[in-house]
């Protein structure tokens, strides 16, 4: 061997006569079995193309592939890994010049049925596949940075390429789901290298090699195959495929693996609920991840498509309904109607996350995207849903794009109110706050608190309850800036009508109130200077007198809900703006309801089975927080206490009167009884 690779060096035109030779032989002790001869000559082939690096290597590489073309065609496991073996050891050699008419098309096919290797002895079977791996991961090595190999990310290399690796990464996957773990070093107990982790390592290779125009090329592949192989439901092997992509490519390119996952998602809108969820938790894992990076341009039409694939999930679970024959069965349909809840879960996690996950200034532009999807009372949007998929269908949409907004807004920081709710998304909050059902307007103040509360006090604030000490719970507050001053203004009057209004709804629970009190509390900590104050005052009067009048006869649990709700606020309130005379005027009241009426206590009234009194008597005027006294508490510098003599009565704006609900005749008696409108 030392002599013959002397000779070659020095002769280096004898090359290729030396490989034809070496290949001859090579083809004949392959016919005859003489297998001992085949390792002789390829290690010869192998020895001399690392020794010889000069211009007229390539007749000589032009034997040696027909060589390892040759044993990869042999039926002998043996003689097939011999190849690989010799190919990768020639892909690691790095050519001086690149090579114009070299092909790779066989090697591609070749190692890509090893990898798919049946043979019914299962260490064979694994060297087969291990061999099959290690040669695509040298074919990729010699292809990828050669410009004149381009042709190695054509669709039809990647269509064997990647699913050969995704198979043997997927079959360790389902062999330690079946109890049998695979080392985690990629080494088995024996020695031998395990598939999955070579494979998963080729792939990696690969992803990161890809360039920006062969990214959809590389990505169609992996979704053919979770369908071919029904991978979606359940989809753990799925979200760890795209999990090795995103962290695989170049960060600059995650917005096209993004693209692709939700085309991928329109092209399945009409398959099983379970396949969809499946997708749009990988979707929701690629976001994760690009979030972190760059998302690019495609931020609005991840959550368009999203919004659309929720309409037409409730459009499937109700819309269906109607169409259903009735022979279906009953269990059948809820089956149906909770897959189809799984997706709706799924979507509205996926806006949540990206959406939290994204820049302030972005998030905004998404406020106001979600918003624009939600179906309000008299605008087009609604009438189109409430034809297609009824109210209660409209309900549904309503509610979970409310829930993906209280995930939106969960974190978001603005500097000035009027930024953050400027009147496109305020005013169809605000008239969904109006809307006969308790859930929807839990919904409205929770993302109006995400909003509002800059500062993060809403946990100290949680549970509506007198507070017996309010400077314990070390309440963060800045001094109210300009903008915030102009902002309530202009939009506080709408904000009390909207809160006097809930307030009195029939269907309102203990977690109403609740809310309610933390929105009042928000409100006095973030936007308060000395007139908005005055103003909380008047509105929280025009709340008790509203439960003692009871000109809409309302039930005694929203009545003395609504005495308990004005009490603790008042109790808040008093302590925060730190005057003496108010502070006792409001313990005193609170005192003798503890004594004579604890239903008008919030401890008491949202307890199970609490007593609730026949009627309030309006006499008992010591049970009542007085105007007056707290006028004359407030006289000192500051409050304008003339203001507070005139009874609060809710403003209705042209703008929020316009998104009034016609059909309910009960927002036109207030209008006309508010004198606002002749």
């Amino acid at each position: 061997m030392e002599k013959l690779t002397f000779y070659a060096v020095s002769a280096p035109e004898k090359l290729d006569r030396i490989g034809a030779y070496l290949a001859e032989r090579l083809s004949r002790d392959v016919v005859r079995h003489r297998y001992g001869y085949v390792v002789i000559a390829m290690e010869a082939l192998d020895q001399l193309l690392m020794a010889c690096h000069s211009q007229s290597i390539k007749p000589f590489v032009e034997s040696f592939l027909h060589m390892v073309a040759k044993l990869l065609e042999s039926r002998e496991p043996d003689l097939q890994v011999l190849g690989t073996n010799s190919f990768v050891k020639f892909a690691n050699i790095e050519e001086d010049t690149p090579s114009y008419h070299r092909r790779y098309d066989f090697f591609v096919s070749q190692f890509s049925a090893m990898c798919h290797s049946t043979h019914e002895d299962p260490e064979t079977r694994t060297r087969i596949r291990v061999a099959g791996i290690k040669g695509l991961q040298g074919v990729v090595r010699k292809t990828v940075n050669d410009e004149l190999q381009a042709i190695i990310w054509e669709p039809q290399h990647m269509d064997k390429l990647i699913p050969s690796m995704l198979f043997n990464m997927q079959y360790m996957d389902d062999l330690d789901r079946a109890g049998h773990p695979s080392t985690p070093s990629g080494v088995g107990e024996d020695g031998e290298e395990n598939p999955a982790t070579l494979a998963e390592c080729c792939f990696r290779e690969l992803l990161g090699r890809a360039a920006y125009g062969n990214m959809n090329n590389a990505v169609r592949p992996v979704l053919v195959h979770l369908d071919n192989h029904h991978l979606w439901d359940p989809n753990e092997f799925a979200v760890s495929c795209f999990r090795i992509i995103m962290y695989s490519i170049q960060a600059q390119h995650s917005h096209h693996v993004i693209q692709q996952v939700l085309n991928h998602l329109d092209n399945h809108k009409k398959t099983m609920p379970r396949v969809r969820a499946g997708i749009v938790q990988v979707l929701l894992e690629t976001v994760a991840i690009a979030a972190k990076g760059s998302v690019g341009p495609t931020v609005l039409e991840v959550f368009n498509t999203l919004l659309k694939h929720l309409r037409m999930s409730v459009d499937f679970e109700l819309g269906d309904g109607s169409r259903r024959n009735s022979s279906t069965s009953a269990s059948s349909t809820r089956g149906k109607e909770n897959e189809e809840r799984i997706v709706q879960n799924a979507i509205i996690q996926t806006i949540g996350f990206f959406g939290g996950n994204l820049p302030d200034y972005q998030r905004a532009e998404v406020m106001m995207f979600i918003m624009g999807k939600v179906p309000v009372y008299g605008t087009p949007c609604h009438t189109l849903d409430s034809v297609k998929i009824g109210h209660q269908g409209t309900k549904r949409v309503q509610t979970m794009l409310l829930s993906s907004l209280i995930m939106v807004t969960s974190g978001y920081k603005s500097k000035s109110m009027a930024a953050a709710l400027p009147p496109p998304f305020l005013d169809p909050l605000f008239s969904i706050s109006l809307m006969e059902d308790s859930e929807l307007r839990q919904l409205v103040l929770e993302i109006l608190h995400n909003i509002i509360d800059r500062h993060d006090n809403r946990a100290k604030l949680r549970g509506i309850r007198i507070i017996p000490n309010v400077a314990s719970l070390k309440i963060k507050r800045e001094k109210i800036s300009k903008q915030d001053v102009a902002f309530m203004k202009k939009h506080g009057q709408q904000l009390y009508r909207h809160i006097y209004l809930g307030c009195k709804e029939e269907d309102n629970v203990h977690k109403n109130f609740e809310l309610l009190f933390t929105t009042l509390a928000i409100l006095t900590i973030e936007l308060a200077n000395e007139e908005v104050v005055i103003d909380l005052i008047r509105l929280s009067i025009a709340l008790q007198d509203m439960a003692l009048a009871n000109d809409e006869n309302m039930p005694m649990f929203i009545r003395c809900g609504v005495m308990a709700l004005v009490a603790a606020y008042l109790n808040f309130l008093s302590q925060m703006v730190a005057n003496p005379p108010f502070c006792q005027h409001v313990s005193k009241v609170i005192e003798l309801r503890n004594m004579d009426a604890p239903y008008l206590l919030p401890e008491h009234v949202f307890r199970d089975k609490c007593p609730l009194p026949e009627s309030l008597d309006k006499d008992e005027r010591l049970l009542y927080f007085q105007m007056l006294d707290m006028s004359e508490c407030l006289s000192g510098p500051g409050y304008n206490t003339e203001r507070l003599s005139v009874p609060y009565v809710p403003q209705v704006t042209v703008k929020s009167f316009v998104q009034i609900d016609f059909s309910d005749t009960k927002w036109l008696h207030e209008a006309a009884e508010d004198q606002q409108l002749k």
